[in-house]
């Protein structure tokens, strides 16, 4: 049988055991140049752990995921967070699990707008980039160092995600 996913609205509330949503908002907001710019100040707080190592800036060029569409493996960073901004103004979808015992729980599915972001913690199980409509950029905030920053799981039965209402 088919074990199809549920999509969900990006909300700060329900990321929250996840990591942290990018977006601006009034009271993340403070005036600063003279009053002629608007800086939305500590909008999530990336983290390198050990020796070395340090938060560098990429930009990621995704392909547009087709549907339905398998999600079969996930992936998290222990020794870094990572978080993904989309520079395209397109929304995305964002695949998220809790850990049960070193492995995903059942992976919960969010729509990301296009003006929204995300930071995943360390340790948390996502699956890889899920851009939607065209090739999209993203600007990463990634870890950089020494030691092994990467652990995937492949599920035995694969989940399903049916193409997203936009």
């Amino acid at each position: 049988m088919t074990d199809f996913l549920e999509i969900r609205p990006l909300t700060k509330e329900a990321f929250t055991p996840f990591g942290d949503v990018i977006e601006t908002t009034p009271s993340s907001m403070r005036h600063i140049n003279g009053g002629q710019t608007e800086r939305h100040h500590a909008l999530s707080a990336p983290e390198a752990a050990g020796e070395g190592a340090r938060i560098i800036l990429n930009i990621f060029r995704g392909q547009p995921r087709v549907f339905p569409h398998k999600i079969d493996m996930m992936e998290r960073h222990p020794l870094g967070s990572q978080s993904f901004s989309p520079l395209s103004g397109r929304p995305f979808l964002v695949v998220v699990a809790q850990d049960d015992g070193g492995r995903p729980a059942r992976p919960q599915v969010f729509l990301a707008r296009g003006d929204q972001g995300v930071n995943y913690r360390r340790n948390v199980w996502h699956y890889p980039l899920m851009p939607l409509q065209a090739v999209s950029d993203f600007l990463v905030a990634d870890r950089e160092g020494p030691g092994n920053n990467l652990e995937e799981y492949f599920f035995d039965e694969p989940f399903m995600i049916a193409e997203p209402s936009l």
